[in-house]
């Protein structure tokens, strides 16, 4: 089967420099940083975003967040830029954010409206008995600002959940680094049961939270910006990035180990266009690969309670030493450890 050839790349520019670019510039504006330095390598002048016609790519706005981020050398940045994020000032997806009329409905505007909402990290969203968990996909090669990207998408969730909610809400927020020596900021802007060393940057919270109203619900008028966020993903040409739809692509062909070839057909190009492509984004099909492998067996572990033969078994590992082995350099424990660690949690 092939898959619809419709997503966007590094190089696409798509991303409205007046829209989550601006929230960062007015951020380091604030804090007297001078505009031509922190544009500097973007190819865009302050005036350009002024007007509203600037359109940047994810390289662009990845560029631009690395000036940021080392001009302003603060360890509150990250989190001060996602309390800013959502629902933002991003027409009419960040209007059908705002009515939403529970957090059930504002994650799945907020999956949906990917591409609007959240353009260089693609969310994904995972139901169990009992909680919903949400973690973060790198959507066009973030490299060195992925950790910067995936802690400002979580404050920025927690944020417009406490503030569409009426009041905080119990996240379980788990951090896939070491507990860093300056933690007061992920207390502040994360809570105090920040769980490091975690095997996935991951949020969680009881499934009781889904469909609890919210006080502030507009359903009339959110529905009606839901449907002209989703004409305007219509006029763009797609929904999600090319590492979006391989991801997707290879979690759902796991059980019968997914080739470059086969994976490259289904996208629609060569091997060899699929290899450039993913040099461009910085990365590379068994990286890829390994990726997904590493987030379904932390599924199957988890959620389902699998063994270890039955996870080696569903991902194609004939050799428990072998699966062992990767399953350690994909998350840096063994499954028992994990096991352990999740019981002692």
């Amino acid at each position: 089967m092939t898959l619809k050839n419709a997503w966007y790349e590094n190089d696409s520019r798509f991303i409205p420099g007046h829209w989550q670019p601006a929230v960062l510039v007015d951020l380091a504006l604030s804090r007297g940083i001078d505009s031509h330095r922190l544009l500097r390598g973007t190819g865009l002048f302050h005036e350009d975003l002024q007007t509203g016609h600037a359109r940047l790519s994810p390289q662009q706005f990845l560029q631009l967040i690395d000036n940021g981020e080392r001009l302003l050398a603060a360890d509150d940045t990250r989190f001060l830029f996602g309390q800013r994020l959502l629902p933002g000032h991003y027409g009419a997806a960040s209007h059908a954010l705002q009515h939403a009329t529970n957090l059930g409905q504002a994650l799945d505007i907020l999956c949906r409206q990917r591409a609007l909402l959240s353009p260089l990290l693609s969310p994904r969203l995972l139901l169990d008995e009992h909680h919903v968990h949400l973690y973060w996909l790198d959507s066009c090669g973030a490299g060195n600002q992925q950790r910067f990207l995936v802690e400002s998408a979580m404050t920025a969730l927690l944020a417009m959940s406490r503030w569409l909610a009426g009041a905080p809400l119990p996240w379980q927020v788990s951090i896939a680094q070491a507990r860093p020596r300056q933690v007061e900021q992920y207390w502040v802007h994360l809570g105090e049961e920040v769980r490091f060393d975690a095997p996935l940057d991951l949020l969680s919270l009881p499934r009781e939270y889904l469909h609890q109203p919210w006080p502030g619900a507009a359903q009339t008028a959110g529905s009606a910006a839901q449907q002209q966020s989703e004409q305007l993903l219509e006029q763009l040409g797609f929904h999600s990035s090319l590492l979006d739809h391989l991801y997707r692509h290879l979690l759902a062909n796991l059980r019968r180990p997914p080739q470059l070839d086969s994976v490259a057909l289904a996208l629609g190009m060569s091997p060899s266009t699929l290899k450039r492509k993913l040099h461009k984004h910085g990365t590379h099909f068994q990286e890829q690969l390994d990726l997904a492998r590493k987030h379904m067996a932390l599924y199957l572990y988890q959620i389902k309670g699998q063994s270890n033969d039955e996870v080696a078994a569903y991902l194609q590992f004939h050799d428990a030493t072998n699966f062992r082995r990767s399953f350690k350099r994909w998350t840096g424990l063994a499954p028992s450890a994990l096991r352990q660690r999740w019981q002692a949690g």
